[in-house]
């Protein structure tokens, strides 16, 4: 299934999922926000969900950003929360000020892609030291054409797209590139994956960092760039390259948090996690989405931290792929 059949032109059209209108609402609603990454994939499973529970179950499922899903859900707005990136030190104080206990549960794994026009025929691949070049803070005034970035490179503009500083991608992104550090402003920011994909299949001169998904199925449209880190060979993103640990520090896991107290005292809230983590249904659907499945082990791990209730998060934002296997060895 493309992401575009599934995927909204706005935020609002999460009422339409839900089946919700002026005068008809759900005796039981669950409501999710957060992450445009993560939406493929538990939209899927919330449409599995009301079809199985029939109408006394709705669920909604919204956009505004892993960070603008994450304070609403701190502040007990939501059920669960889509994010593409673990929480962060302000969040999980946020979400203790309003006591509310909350699990990680990893989904999936993904790609950040760098991808240019299709056309694009001077660049093939980077270095993560170019992206850190390009995307600081100094380069707003110093590097504008290809041609800032390498001699060879033609003297035209580089027109850069990407998420929104709220995005859970954005944050992954600068955190690998720069360290934490502040991107360049000069971007053009874009929440809509699918217009930033239309961006820049329309512009020879532009460059964008998405999720994998949108590159796979834009293929026709995008190229896709190869990332090189430490002097290695450049590698391009796939799945038998994340999986296998060759694409390294822009991979990561993509994750769902859960109210705990929900978890605890709704059994819809209980069902409807276990159809997302049940074995006949989340590897096809996270497919199907467009990304990467964990491995047997690490969903069994994560079944079992979902029936344990492990509140709390074993993933700090770095060194993702060590915390990754660290995550294994506590269940």
């Amino acid at each position: 299934m493309f992401i575009a059949q599934f995927f909204p032109r706005t935020t609002l059209s999460w009422f339409l999922l839900a089946g919700v209108t002026c005068g008809a609402y759900a005796k039981d609603l669950i409501k999710i926000e957060g992450s445009s990454t993560v939406y493929p994939i538990t939209h899927q499973i919330a449409e599995r969900y009301m079809l199985s529970e029939g109408t006394g179950t709705q669920v909604v499922v919204g956009i505004s950003g892993t960070g603008g899903g994450f304070r609403k859900f701190c502040r007990g707005r939501t059920d669960v929360s889509n994010a593409s990136r673990p929480m962060k030190a302000n969040e999980k104080a946020l979400c203790q000020e309003n006591s509310i206990e909350y699990i990680e549960l990893p989904v999936a794994l993904d790609a950040i892609t760098i991808v240019v026009n299709r056309n694009n025929d001077w660049l093939s691949a980077l270095s993560l030291d170019d992206l850190k070049l390009l995307w600081e803070v100094g380069a707003q005034n110093s590097i504008t054409t290809w041609r800032h970035l390498r001699p060879h490179y033609p003297a035209i503009p580089i027109n850069l797209h990407g998420p929104g500083m709220d995005s859970g991608t954005y944050d992954y992104f600068v955190d690998v590139t720069l360290g934490g550090q502040k991107s360049r402003q000069d971007y053009r920011a874009n929440e809509d994956d699918e217009a930033m994909v239309a961006e820049v299949a329309e512009d020879k001169n532009a460059m964008a960092f998405l999720g994998f998904a949108y590159y796979l199925k834009n293929q026709d449209k995008l190229k896709a760039v190869a990332i090189s880190e430490r002097g290695g060979v450049p590698t391009l993103p796939s799945v038998g390259s994340v999986t296998q640990g060759q694409y390294g520090s822009l991979s990561r896991p993509l994750f769902i948090y859960v109210n705990k107290t929900a978890l605890e005292k709704r059994g819809s809230v209980r069902r409807f996690l276990e159809l997302y983590f049940h074995p006949s249904n989340i590897n096809g659907i996270v497919t199907r989405a467009g990304y990467i499945p964990l491995s047997s082990r690490m969903y069994s791990a994560v079944r079992q931290r979902l029936k344990n209730k492990v509140s709390g998060s074993v993933f700090d934002g770095h060194d993702m792929h060590d915390d990754f296997e660290r995550f294994l060895v506590q269940q």
